[in-house]
């Protein structure tokens, strides 16, 4: 099993993080993208995450950096697919550009961005992930949709590595999409035989468009709960619910009906076993409750 990372806060932060996740062998460092960082409290500060990434992409050296992942109604796919192409030079083929339908309300009706029914917004991700696909890989293929159009050209710079990542919980669009189009699928944490069912439909899809279901590399994420020590995960717990407003025990109760990997002692790393064994292939710890000074104490509970 693979382990990353996925931060957010200010570029300061999100640096010290990256290059602490490089220095301590993590395979990827992701970050999100939203305007609102928390639901729909506009205090907390939200920043553009792509732009941050290409800073990142000139400040580390080896670590796989992510976008985990981008609302397409932010951008036009032709915008993602420039700032991937981009990013990806810039990173020497280290970049990973996700994609997905948008979820938060919240950020769409305050910024006053159109927010179309959740019909509407997986045609437009499934149109945006062919676009892509088409833009990324060379010869003049083009592509004719309802929502977007690109012409029969070769586009140019071709990316040196730009890899395209689907990231979602839904059991029917998500994984066909990913499926068809996705170089990884992340399958948001859930009980083992969940992730099981989802991934087997991505791999099923992918045979169905001609892909190698090999091809995908199948991941989870979830928020980074965990720790050896029962005082140190207790102290986390209470951090994460000063940030969201909720309960611990609400918290503790959702994370388990939901199987996200979170506990003391040798449960988070139990748990990141199960998923191992259900196809995950790599686990985005969300370290958003948590400080620089407080990732050995997290990863050492998910190594085990």
């Amino acid at each position: 099993m693979q382990l990353a990372m996925q931060a957010r806060k200010d570029y300061d932060f999100v640096l010290r993080s990256a290059r602490w996740a490089e220095d301590n062998g993590l395979s990827a460092f992701a970050l999100p993208d939203h305007y609102l960082a928390r639901g729909s409290e506009p205090e907390r500060p939200g920043y553009d995450h792509l732009v941050h990434l290409a800073g990142l992409a000139r400040e580390t050296d080896t670590i796989e950096l992510v976008c985990m992942v981008a609302p397409v109604l932010f951008r036009h796919p032709a915008v993602l697919y420039k700032m991937g192409v981009t990013i990806d030079e810039m990173s020497g083929g280290r970049f990973t550009l996700g994609v997905g339908a948008g979820w938060l309300e919240e950020e769409f009706t305050m910024y006053g961005l159109p927010y179309p029914d959740t019909g509407e917004r997986f045609d437009m991700l499934e149109e945006a992930m062919e676009y892509l696909r088409n833009a990324i890989d060379p010869g003049a293929q083009g592509f004719e949709g309802e929502h977007y159009r690109l012409a029969e050209f070769d586009p140019h710079p071709h990316p040196e590595n730009l890899r395209l990542l689907i990231g979602g919980g839904g059991k029917v669009k998500t994984p066909r999409i990913a499926g068809k189009f996705a170089d990884e699928y992340n399958i948001y944490s859930c009980p083992p035989d969940s992730y099981r069912e989802k991934a087997a439909t991505a791999r099923k899809h992918a045979r169905a468009a001609g892909r190698d279901p090999d091809s995908i590399l199948f991941s989870a994420a979830s928020p980074a709960i965990a720790a050896k020590k029962e005082s140190d995960y207790r102290a986390l717990l209470e951090k994460l619910a000063d940030l969201t407003g909720q309960t611990t025990e609400h918290i503790e109760e959702t994370y388990e009906e939901r199987g996200y990997p979170h506990g003391s002692g040798s449960r988070p790393a139990e748990m990141l076993a199960a998923l191992e064994e259900a196809g995950c292939q790599r686990f985005y710890a969300q370290a958003f409750a948590a400080e620089v000074d407080e990732y050995e104490m997290i990863f050492e509970a998910y190594r085990g």
